[in-house]
């Protein structure tokens, strides 16, 4: 196996570790895949996977660059018109060094994610440091969960809101601080204090407009 490949493996691997933290519905992190863009042409992909969350797919891209030296604007480029042949998948670019500045514009201005992804050096505690800017639109149920009961059951909110911001679903929103977090539900019902089911979160939001910005309680 050459040395990019083992990149590409080693950037799935953390992936899949990403997703498996289980803040998201999430199929498996697949490692070197073709997609149909709309042009009909395919594209090569080097880290895949679609996740779910509050009932939206989201499909990810992760463009893996092995290089010894910070990556051109060009690379970004290039990246982006893959994207935007694609049918709405983010995308996400890793390497080891760095970005250049040019570079660091164009993925900023097409939402496109910039990360560093190595093994740590001496002395280091962090495997990457991360940016990420992905312009996706999402329409979510937010919840607010009582901290008693949370930890009655066992439930971490603090390191559940570290992993979504960590795994920034949905893009641009920062949960660490936030009253109100997006939950992945068993099933969709609303239940009184004995337990008796008296409606559904469908329901609800049938009887919502499109348009706005809801908060279920």
């Amino acid at each position: 196996m050459n040395a990019n490949i083992e990149y590409e493996k080693f950037t799935q691997e953390i992936y899949q570790e990403l997703v498996n933290a289980d803040v998201v519905k999430s199929t498996k992190v697949k490692h070197n895949i073709k997609i149909l863009g709309k042009s009909g042409q395919k594209h090569q992909i080097d880290v895949y996977w679609e996740y779910e969350i509050a009932g939206v797919l989201h499909k990810v891209a992760v463009e893996c660059k092995n290089y010894n030296k910070p990556i051109p604007i060009s690379k970004v480029r290039d990246f982006y018109g893959v994207l935007s042949d694609l049918d709405n998948v983010s995308g996400i670019m890793v390497t080891k060094i760095g970005y250049q500045e040019g570079a660091k514009k164009i993925g900023s201005h097409y939402g496109i994610s910039l990360k560093e992804l190595r093994t740590p050096n001496q002395g280091e505690a962090i495997v990457a440091e991360v940016k990420t800017c992905i312009n996706v639109s999402v329409r979510h149920c937010l919840f607010e969960v009582d901290d008693i009961w949370a930890k009655e059951n066992g439930l971490d909110l603090q390191a559940y809101r570290e992993r979504l911001d960590c795994l920034n679903f949905p893009p641009k929103e920062k949960w660490l601080h936030s009253i109100y977090i997006p939950l992945q539900v068993k099933d969709r019902s609303i239940c009184n204090a004995k337990g008796e089911i008296i409606d559904t979160l469908d329901n609800l939001e049938n009887q919502l407009r499109p348009d706005e910005d809801h908060i279920f309680l």
